[in-house]
């Protein structure tokens, strides 16, 4: 693949990584609740390869012409953000109890990122839309060779934003748990929020 074409298609996923989204309010949740953000960083990353997968092995484009599957997928991503939104407005971090962690809790983490980003449907989407438009049939490469390259540079963008933001809340609001608090519960409403929109713009078609 040329250069140019993976640059072009990182600069246009670059902007989609660092627009907040249920990606981001897991990832600063993380940051305030635990020691480390890594487990739940990669959940979030695992998802994202999930969808590069799906891509390159051509199911998305099944899925994508089934109303029924894309129905079940929207409405099952929803409730999860629905679900884990109200789970975080209920028990606001505690920075001090968090210091120890045990190895069954970075795996809770792990799924839950899995899931955020496993099962939104517009990660989904997007990866359907944007990621064979980068492609070129003309090349010697396979075209699933291709989506998956460019799949790994979107995960590596990922990879560096999320670790930023989650570590970055941790840091910046140590000291004033009150903000903690509060930037926790913005986190979980705007995965409320986003989960509720999914299913009113499902139920509205």
């Amino acid at each position: 693949m040329a250069v140019s074409t993976i640059a072009a298609f990182w600069a246009v996923s670059f902007l989609f990584v660092i627009t907040p989204g249920a990606d981001w309010a897991y990832a600063i949740a993380a940051g305030l609740r635990y020691r480390t953000v890594l487990p739940a960083v990669g959940g979030l990353l695992a998802g994202h390869l999930l969808a590069t997968a799906v891509v390159a092995a051509g199911v998305a484009a099944l899925v994508a012409g089934s109303p029924m599957v894309l129905t079940v997928l929207t409405v099952a991503g929803a409730g999860y953000l629905v679900w884990l939104g109200i789970g975080m407005l209920r028990q606001p971090p505690t920075l001090e109890a968090s210091s120890e962690q045990a190895p069954h809790s970075w795996i809770r983490q792990a799924v839950k990122g899995l899931g955020i980003s496993g099962l939104n449907p517009k990660v989904f989407l997007l990866f359907l839309a944007l990621l064979p438009q980068f492609t070129r049939p003309t090349v010697s490469w396979p075209l699933a060779a291709q989506i998956i390259v460019l799949g790994l540079v979107h995960v590596a963008s990922c990879a560096v934003i999320y670790t930023v933001i989650g570590t970055g809340a941790r840091r910046v609001l140590r000291a004033r748990p009150t903000v903690a608090r509060a930037v926790t519960r913005a986190s979980g409403s705007a995965m409320v929020m986003i989960g509720v929109l999914l299913l009113v713009e499902q139920a509205i078609r």
